[in-house]
């Protein structure tokens, strides 16, 4: 169990399972806004996507606590649990990392009403999901904003292409709404919009150069490792 206290696996699992949640939550995303229309095709049944985006959500939560877990467990970074429920109570990377607290506290809000549903009613219940949706681009700014890898290609896709699935979910859901046609173009070209807002923001913030010390970011365990090698630490 000595990974436990190895910050570069702990590193490395933070990372992980941040990314995959990414994915996961997306995912979720998606489903939900298809499901929000009451439309499916005749050889997918609806109860067959309600039974989906619930176990995937629940996965999704799981990877979510192993990544504050792992987040709080690494000692390179002393963070608490005051750190990861407060959102911008941290001094380190105090917004980047606040955003992420926020995230995580409207998935949590989500999550215990759920567990809860049957006693708040479905009405409050509803209003409190959509809180999910406000989570997910605040989730996708922390990452981006925080990750010391952001900048990598494979993140930057896997990114850019979770957000262009959820444009492209909303857009079509936009379309279906029954609302006059200019307030659906509106509402289809204001969701084909966030990718572009997202790419722009990418370009001057975390693929510029300045960006970790703009950021306040740490670098990651392997940076770590070539600056303190084992010949010199001995």
């Amino acid at each position: 169990m000595s990974w436990l206290t190895d910050g570069a696996a702990l590193w490395y699992l933070n990372r992980a399972t941040g990314l995959v949640d990414l994915v996961l939550f997306t995912l979720v995303i998606v489903m939900g806004v298809v499901a929000t229309a009451r439309t499916s095709p005749r050889w997918w049944p609806r109860f067959a996507t309600v039974s989906l985006h619930r176990s995937m959500s629940l996965l999704a939560v799981v990877l979510l606590v192993v990544h504050v877990v792992a987040a709080v467990a690494d000692s390179y970074v002393d963070l608490t649990w005051v750190d990861v429920l407060v959102p911008f109570a941290s001094s380190y990377r105090t917004f980047w990392l606040g955003l992420g607290t926020v995230a995580f506290d409207l998935f949590a809000a989500v999550v215990i009403t759920s567990l809860l549903r049957h006693r708040i009613g479905p009405r409050t219940w509803r209003w409190v999901h959509l809180l999910s949706y406000a989570a997910w681009p605040v989730a996708v700014v922390h990452g981006l904003g925080t990750g010391s890898d952001a900048s990598t290609l494979p993140v930057i896709a896997l990114t850019f292409a979770c957000v262009t699935a959820v444009a492209m979910a909303a857009a079509w859901r936009s379309s279906t709404l029954a609302v006059a046609w200019p307030g659906r173009l509106a509402l289809v070209a204001l969701a084909l919009a966030l990718p572009a807002w997202l790419g722009t923001w990418v370009r001057m913030g975390p693929l510029q150069p300045d960006w970790s010390q703009r950021a306040d970011l740490a670098p990651s365990p392997s940076m770590v490792t070539d600056v303190v090698s084992p010949e010199e630490s001995s």
